[in-house]
């Protein structure tokens, strides 16, 4: 039985002992907690420069589809690579975080726009539902972070199982809606509405979300343990951005249905 797993697929058991014979390594450069705090604190502030760049051209009438279509499919060309070239990741990771930034940013402003219109404002006006979404995923992630630091929520292996099997889950049913969407058919109305069955799913995965960021945690702690390369600090780091971004377009969504009732 593997000691240890990741609901995140850039996080994985396999990934860290495929790294740990790298000359690197015997070098010294070990992977620490510490450095992948400070890897994940300067992607963040990239990813935060191109969000609001990508926000400023949305509110200015801008191409904002343009940029999300950049974000989604080079943010997702960029993780692949990085995938099969974990050492890659000091260089390709900051680039990543600045695409990401150029989709969270633009759909961020579709969202405040719309809540802002249905209010009777103005384009580029303020809704205050961006606000809400940023402010309540940093209170889950510092929650979470607790409760997996005083260890009240640990990453126990059948703990482990249910989290990556409904993620994998959640992920399956997105993509086979995302297929639907493209060939035309009709999505189901609670991926939208806010009815109770629609705010009732998007409470499901948004709490999936947070609890996937214990095994984030446990990954990267455990990583540390294990003398990962020095390099797995930041790509220990876009692992924990991707489910952190996850996070907060899942509130961002679930804030939206009920703004909507």
């Amino acid at each position: 039985m593997s000691l240890f797993k990741s609901g995140n697929p850039t996080l994985s058991e396999k990934r860290f002992r495929d790294t740990i014979l790298d000359d690197v390594v015997a070098q010294g450069e070990t992977m620490t907690i510490k450095g992948t705090l400070n890897k994940f604190g300067v992607l963040f502030i990239v990813m935060l420069g191109g969000a609001y760049y990508s926000w400023k051209e949305a509110a200015e009438g801008g191409d904002a589809w343009t940029l999300i279509l950049i974000g989604v499919f080079g943010g997702l060309a960029l993780a692949l690579t990085m995938a099969f070239k974990k050492e890659w990741s000091p260089y390709i990771a900051p680039v990543y975080a600045f695409l990401e930034g150029l989709f969270v940013g633009a759909v961020s402003a579709f969202f405040e726009y719309q809540f802002t219109s249905r209010q009777g404002g103005y384009a580029g006006g303020y809704s205050g539902i961006v606000f809400q979404a940023v402010g309540l995923t940093i209170s889950v992630v510092t929650v979470m972070y607790l409760l997996y630091k005083f260890r009240i929520l640990t990453a126990t292996p059948m703990f482990k199982k249910v989290i990556i099997i409904a993620t994998v889950g959640i992920a399956l049913f997105y993509l086979v809606c995302w297929i639907m969407s493209l060939s035309g058919a009709l999505l189901p109305n609670f991926l939208f509405q806010g009815s109770p069955i629609g705010i009732g799913f998007s409470v499901f995965v948004v709490a999936l979300a947070a609890l996937n960021l214990i095994l984030d945690f446990d990954m990267i702690e455990k990583g540390a343990e294990m003398g990962a390369p020095k390099y797995m600090e930041w790509y220990s780091a876009f692992g924990l951005l991707v489910t952190i971004v996850w996070l907060y377009m899942e509130i961002l969504r679930l804030l939206a249905k009920m703004n909507k009732r």
